[in-house]
């Protein structure tokens, strides 16, 4: 199934997306007054069949808009750096990895995590102020939703604890990232994670079968298959899962393969009204505005 939460004349609606239709099919009932019903029916493990039973209406996507299908998140954002052989080269070559300190190509995987105030909906602008940073990048990923707790997980075994997929977008701030000597300043600004349309459980989309791209004002600039990773969704869980458990919800983002903007001479940073596309195969496509302003509220 493809799970999402839409507006809705005016109100905010838990839905199954059939998307080769173009439409949604609205859900009633138990979850009607559930702040984050997405995580909600993961938690419990609920099936389609029971959600099709509430269903009440089918409307068309262009009647909808579609949010993050979490209302929010409850841990960081799990995020793996360097993950495809292409894109660790064009970074440690861009002059913006303080971090590296050893081989372009990492032999083992290196998390960072993203904090919770990122999330952003699939349509969202992507807001910051140039006071803050000059150099933001985008990083087309698919990221994995976890789909039960569990600790200590085999890598043959791994496949079994995933929900489904989700397409993402790990905006960066690249001077924030290479001033502080560390990644996680620079990707943790509000709406700096673009999250959706809607989250496809893992039987519906295949991992052999998932392809990513990311355009910015058409141009495209990433398109790779999730099987490049040079280490694999089992091996991403089996790492985490060694050291913490991990918990329903839970999203690690796998990666961004090669044509990042620091990958250019020089680098194509984003600029005020770039607009950002993220696709991939069964997940639907984000669409972002970056919008600069001035000055972000203060308390």
């Amino acid at each position: 199934m493809k799970l999402a939460r839409v507006i809705y004349q005016g109100r905010v609606r838990l839905a199954l997306v059939e998307a080769d239709k173009g439409e949604v099919l609205l859900i009633d009932g138990l979850l009607t007054h559930d702040l984050n019903p997405v995580r909600t029916i993961i938690e419990r493990r609920m099936g389609e069949a029971e959600l099709l039973s509430a269903a009440t209406k089918r409307v068309r996507f262009d009647d909808i808009t579609f949010l993050s299908p979490f209302s929010e998140l409850v841990r960081n954002v799990f995020a793996v750096g360097k993950n495809y052989v292409d894109h660790a080269r064009e970074f440690d070559a861009s002059g913006f990895n303080a971090t590296s300190g050893g081989a372009s190509v990492p032999s083992a995987p290196q998390f960072f995590t993203k904090a919770t105030t990122s999330l952003a909906g699939p349509t969202d602008p992507i807001v910051y102020s140039e006071a803050l940073t000059s150099s933001v990048d985008y990083e087309g990923e698919v990221g994995v939703v976890i789909g039960r707790e569990c600790r200590n997980v085999r890598q043959e075994s791994a496949l079994d604890q995933v929900f489904g997929f989700v397409a993402l977008n790990d905006v960066t701030a690249r001077d924030l990232q290479r001033n502080h000597g560390q990644w996680f300043l620079g990707k943790s600004l509000d709406t700096f994670c673009p999250l959706g349309p809607w989250i496809a459980t893992i039987d519906q989309v295949p991992i052999d079968a998932i392809r990513l791209r990311t355009w910015v004002n058409d141009e495209m600039r990433q398109d790779a298959p999730l099987t490049d990773l040079i280490f694999s969704v089992p091996k991403l869980i089996e790492t985490l899962s060694a050291v913490m458990t991990l918990l329903p919800g839970d999203i690690i983002a796998t990666g961004t393969p090669v044509g990042v903007g620091i990958g250019f001479s020089p680098p194509r940073f984003l600029q005020d009204g770039d607009v950002v596309r993220v696709s991939a195969t069964g997940l639907g496509e984000l669409k972002n505005t970056v919008k600069i302003v001035e000055a972000l509220k203060s308390a």
